[in-house]
């Protein structure tokens, strides 16, 4: 009786133990060089709910090693700790791996989840697998520079910078800080330099335009007339014109070929004029190329007779030129915004909700604001 009993108990005891075991975590996602899984705990285990972790999304970035993707990582994993989702966030070690880029999107769509976003390095070598997502049903959201000339209907929504916005941003900030009192006390024409990598690239020609266009709006709205010379693209699609006698004259250069001596060379011309009051470089390459341009000239500054310096981006070059008064401030894009952005896009995509483009922002960083906790988190080398 005594031997019945114990065997019992001791079944009793294993079973126990078995259950106990099974309710587990069943350990940590794994992670490798080129990207990283997230699983986030709802917390919610009443009703029919679906269980934490059941909604998994696969991101595929251009890079993950840079700065940059790390931050989006970092408000992907914000916003699905928030939402209560898997996440597997890879990229190419460079933006130059293509092929790999690909087979990375061919293993996410095999992971069969719920959602895929894509920061596309080349569309047309993810088209074959950009076909098989549609074919079984996967929503793909774009985020940073999207899917450009992807098939119709291919990409449900965007989530990225609003670059002509951007642009927009630094025209207002500058010309609240420096420009409009500049231009109020001048005595006779001034200029303003705006520096574009080049005249093709619809994100670089959208912030240069963003910027024209407000400054011509800034100027007019003070009774100033201004003048949009130079590189043709950009004074076609401009909204002002160029004009004999105005006040302020906008020129805008662009290199023969993207190389920063040529743009350096393209600032010096540019502080080298009389009339020269500013000059705003549209991405990291023409503010790293202002810096060089300006290294025996000496004359980018925030005090009374300098040039004043404004940019795009926040690359180490730029971040230093504007700690130490160089440069006026400028323009860093949102990435710890455009992760979160991009799981929402996501989880109501994969939920049937219907999903539209949205502009993840940008911010405008000075020497004053720089260490802030909210603009720090989007600075990047």
């Amino acid at each position: 009786m005594k031997k019945k009993l114990f065997s019992v108990l001791l079944c009793a005891a294993l079973i126990g133990t078995m259950v106990i075991g099974c309710g587990g975590n069943g350990g940590d996602a794994g992670t490798d060089d080129a990207g990283t899984s997230t699983e986030a705990d709802s917390g919610d285990d009443g009703g029919d709910a679906a269980p934490a972790g059941d909604l998994n999304i696969e991101i595929v970035s251009k890079g993950f090693q840079h700065q940059y993707w790390q931050a989006v990582l970092k408000g992907a994993e914000q916003k699905a700790d928030e939402l209560g989702v898997k996440i597997n966030f890879v990229g190419p070690n460079s933006e130059s791996d293509i092929a790999d880029q690909v087979q990375m999107l061919t293993n996410a769509i095999n992971a069969a989840p719920k959602a895929i976003a894509l920061a596309a390095l080349d569309t047309n070598a993810c088209l074959d697998a950009i076909s098989q997502a549609q074919s079984a049903g996967i929503p793909i959201v774009g985020f940073d520079s999207g899917v450009p000339g992807a098939p119709d209907g291919a990409i449900v929504a965007n989530a990225a910078t609003d670059n002509y916005n951007a642009g927009a941003l630094a025209a207002e900030e500058s010309y609240k800080a420096a420009l409009k009192d500049r231009i109020a006390n001048a005595s006779g024409t001034v200029r303003i330099g705006v520096m574009g990598q080049d005249a093709t690239s619809e994100s670089i020609v959208n912030r240069g335009l963003g910027f024209i266009d407000k400054i011509c709006e800034l100027v007019e709205a003070d009774d100033k007339t201004v003048s949009v010379e130079g590189n043709d693209k950009y004074v076609s699609d401009a909204k002002g014109e160029k004009k004999d006698g105005a006040d302020v004259i906008i020129e805008v250069v662009v290199p023969a070929s993207v190389t920063n001596e040529l743009s350096a060379l393209d600032c010096q011309t540019l502080l080298n004029k009389d009339d020269i009051i500013a000059i705003y470089g549209s991405n990291q390459h023409s503010g790293d190329a202002m810096v060089t341009g300006d290294e025996n000239l000496n004359k980018f500054g925030t005090e009374d007779g300098d040039v004043i310096g404004i940019a795009f981006d926040s690359g180490k070059v730029i971040k230093e030129a504007v700690k130490s008064g160089k440069f006026i401030g400028a323009i860093t894009q949102a990435p710890v915004a455009m992760g979160e952005a991009v799981v929402d896009l996501c989880v109501k995509a994969a939920n049937g909700e219907s999903v539209s483009d949205i502009d993840t922002g940008c911010q405008w960083f000075t020497a004053e604001n720089m260490d802030s906790e909210e603009i720090a988190q989007n600075l990047y080398d």
